[in-house]
């Protein structure tokens, strides 16, 4: 389903479950140690699905280790982002000569827990209550978390610092399956490598068989370093 969203630079993997054996890489173990059996499940099998990835890009699989907040660590050159909820793991990848940042995320195509006003502004949810009127079979506000998990992943990896879900502004077009996401960071510090922040993606999302995914695959602009 993911590689619908993506384009063919950038490659992808995904399952549907952990029946798959996934073995681990050395220091991937300690990673999730102390962890439940479903996590230390669902943490193979997205990085099986990494590696199958990776290995599109003719890149050698070895050891995917969160970094100190979490992200992985892909290996040199490359980026990308991996998901898992229930029933779904995917991971996607790409060179960085061609992508500065990717961003997937899956969530069940079910009401979001804990209320919208946590993650949505009130141009958002008014924005909402458009879309939840135009019949399509999808729960909104879960798509756009499913939207801003998406956008965070790609944010991150660039400037370093937390975005919170009202630093983004998600606009979704439903007969286009496409977002858009307009980025308002604190300003404080914390410039990307290449020395400005974005300010937004475009991505596209899908809902199929009780899913949803949310994909950004931002090109890098010619002439950046």
């Amino acid at each position: 389903m993911i590689e619908e969203l993506l384009p063919p630079w950038v490659r992808s993997a995904e399952a549907f479950d952990d029946a798959v054996e996934a073995p681990l890489c050395p220091g991937e173990s300690e990673a999730v140690s102390g962890t439940t059996q479903r996590r230390r499940l669902e943490f193979a099998t997205v990085r099986r699905c990494a590696r199958t990835a990776l290995a599109e890009l003719d890149v050698r699989p070895g050891a995917l280790l969160p970094d100190e907040h979490g992200a992985p660590l892909w290996p040199p050159a490359i980026v990308g982002s991996m998901t898992h909820c229930p029933g779904y793991r995917a991971a996607a990848v790409a060179r960085t000569d061609r992508v500065r940042a990717v961003g997937i995320d899956a969530e069940p195509n079910e009401p979001l827990l804990g209320g919208i006003h946590q993650i949505a502004d009130a141009a958002e949810r008014r924005h909402l209550d458009d879309l939840s009127a135009s019949g399509y079979p999808v729960q909104w506000d879960r798509l756009l978390f499913c939207c801003k998990e998406a956008v965070y992943k790609s944010w991150f990896p660039l400037a370093r610092r937390w975005l919170g879900f009202h630093d983004a502004v998600i606009t979704i077009e439903p007969d286009r399956n496409t977002f858009h996401a307009q980025l308002r960071p604190p300003r404080r510090g914390g410039l990307t490598r290449a020395g400005q922040e974005p300010t937004g993606f475009t991505g596209r999302w899908l809902a199929r068989d009780g899913l949803l995914l949310a994909t950004i695959a931002d090109p890098r602009p010619p002439g950046s370093p």
